[in-house]
């Protein structure tokens, strides 16, 4: 991978990463890729539902590259009588994880409001059971608002309601020693990847062998991102998600991560041979995994009656629905792998 186009990658990271995009809360987001993607050269599309898609060009086996720019979250279910809000997650948002994380609360006619994820009753001199609790946000985990407020009257005259969307901070960094941590992780990283070889085929004028189409999704993460908005004539899917890293995986966050079988069941055969032959004939740092908790977009598609060929790849990501943890190396072994399969 050219610098240029890494150097590109990791400030469209930093773009996308500062945009909360909460599943249901995704038109920020669909603005700013629409808009990258024309700087790019490139006429985006966006389906009824939401997401964005673009063809890159090439004729022939056209195939779909799908990443999902939509994270986990939370709504707020209802406002407590003392003016603290019980949420009800989107997505796998994990309690245990969220805990002391800075949100935002936004409004649907009011604005935004800070706030902080607590257990209920936070105060370790106070709560004597504060370290044996167990944390689940329909019972003891609230959002304490960073205003004025002591009581459900108060919340409701700044605008507040349930339904409204609940972003949590990502806390995006990069180490000297090229190590990315951040929530959302899942899947920012290979939309940046995405983004980055959407620019490679622009700058080079890439004479392409196949017709490829890049999508990005906003419903991933509640199940159903791919299940519309395939273009007719779609022979090929390749969801670019995230790799795990783990017990029992062999991936790290330095590698590209090709799955060869998740929870709704194998994927295709000549597919994920084909990837891991372009990994070994380039030497391309690559880990072949089986994931055990864990459904992609292209399975969603497939259940939806896409009768397409489908693989996922992804760079590893550790500590997966929490603060997560990849490796600039695990993008670029991904963005590798998808010019070595591709082009």
């Amino acid at each position: 991978m050219k610098k240029q186009y890494q150097d590109y990658m990791l400030e469209q990271l930093k773009a996308i990463m500062a945009i909360d995009s909460p599943s249901g809360y995704t038109a920020d987001i669909q603005k700013y890729m629409n808009e990258e993607l024309a700087r790019l050269g490139y006429k985006p599309e966006n389906p009824v539902k939401g997401g964005i898609r673009a063809h890159l060009g090439g004729e022939g086996e056209p195939i779909m590259l799908m990443a999902h720019v939509d994270t986990l979250g939370a709504m707020v279910d209802c406002v407590k009588p003392d003016g603290r809000l019980m949420v009800s997650r989107i997505g796998g948002l994990q309690a245990t994880n969220t805990e002391t994380m800075n949100v935002k609360v936004k409004t649907r006619f009011d604005g935004e409001y800070e706030g902080t994820i607590q257990i209920a009753n936070a105060s370790a001199h106070v709560n004597m059971e504060l370290s044996t609790a167990k944390r689940d946000f329909m019972t003891n985990m609230e959002v304490v608002l960073d205003e004025d407020v002591r009581s459900a009257e108060d919340v409701a005259k700044l605008g507040i309601r349930a339904g409204d969307i609940v972003a949590v901070e990502p806390r995006l960094t990069i180490t000297s020693k090229g190590y990315i941590k951040s929530r959302f992780l899942d899947d920012k990283a290979s939309a940046a990847v995405l983004l980055a070889l959407a620019k490679m085929i622009a700058d080079e004028n890439v004479q392409l062998k196949r017709s490829i189409w890049i999508s990005f999704t906003v419903y991933e993460e509640v199940g159903h991102g791919a299940c519309h908005g395939i273009p007719d004539g779609i022979v090929e899917m390749m969801s670019v998600d995230m790799g795990c890293v783990g017990e029992t995986m062999t991936c790290t966050e330095k590698q590209v991560s090709i799955c060869a079988k998740d929870a709704g069941g194998p994927y295709n055969y000549e597919v994920t041979t084909a990837l891991l032959k372009a990994a070994i004939d380039n030497n391309i740092d690559y880990a072949i995994d089986v994931y055990h908790a864990y459904t992609s977009d292209v399975d969603c598609a497939l259940k939806s009656g896409y009768d397409v060929k489908h693989g996922l790849i992804g760079p590893g990501v550790y500590a997966s629905h929490g603060y997560e943890r990849t490796h600039i190396d695990g993008l670029t072994a991904t963005f590798d792998l998808l010019v070595a399969y591709l082009l």
